[in-house]
């Protein structure tokens, strides 16, 4: 079962870097499969370390796709492990082990430490949207036309039925992101 989550992991200069992630839980450890060149993996490969966040604002999740500089993050006590200010719980993890692969390497992370910080209530339908569109923005690179059309127009019935204004938000800052890539699409197309 993979889980929706954010990642937040440093340089070893302290840049932090806020990434949303599906990850698993197996026997008490969290496995991470970045794809190959990212971010994600330099940083927890040059520092040992990352936090798993847990939120409920899916506008974390899009902002991270959108580029949009909306979270705060708070020092957890560990080295390189920055946290979201705002999240329901965080777990500090530490690199336990590597599994090489040229596309997705395994990262075995083992939990250090966990905190909770507010209940978690639940997703409505247009929070879980938006969670699949941040999936889907961030393969547009690698999915033809006609699939990313059709998974919008489902998508698009969960957010007229049940999205708030933080849904609403978020969903448009990921639309913005396939509009713009059509466009370079297009433009290429016409070149």
């Amino acid at each position: 079962m993979i889980y929706e989550t954010i990642i937040t992991s440093c340089s070893p200069e302290g840049e932090v870097h806020i990434a949303p992630f599906g990850i698993q839980w197996h026997a008490g450890r969290v496995l991470i499969m970045p794809f190959q060149p990212s971010t994600t993996l330099q940083n927890i490969l040059q520092t040992r370390s990352a936090v798993l966040n847990l939120t409920d604002d899916v506008r974390v999740f899009a902002a991270a796709i959108a580029r949009k500089k909306m979270v705060s993050t708070l020092a957890t006590g560990y080295e390189h492990c920055m946290r979201l200010s705002d999240c329901l719980a965080h777990h500090v993890l530490s690199l336990d082990e590597v599994e090489p692969d040229d596309t997705r390497p395994k990262l075995w992370m083992k939990v250090l430490e966990s905190q909770t910080h507010a209940p978690f209530m639940g997703f409505n339908r247009a929070q879980a949207a938006v969670i699949e569109l941040a999936v889907l923005v961030s393969r547009l690179h690698m999915l033809p036309a006609e699939k990313i059309n059709q998974e919008l127009q489902y998508l698009q019935i969960a957010i007229d039925k049940t999205a708030g204004s933080n849904e609403l938000e978020a969903w448009q800052w990921l639309l913005d992101c396939v509009n713009n890539h059509r466009a370079q699409q297009t433009g290429m197309q016409q070149a």
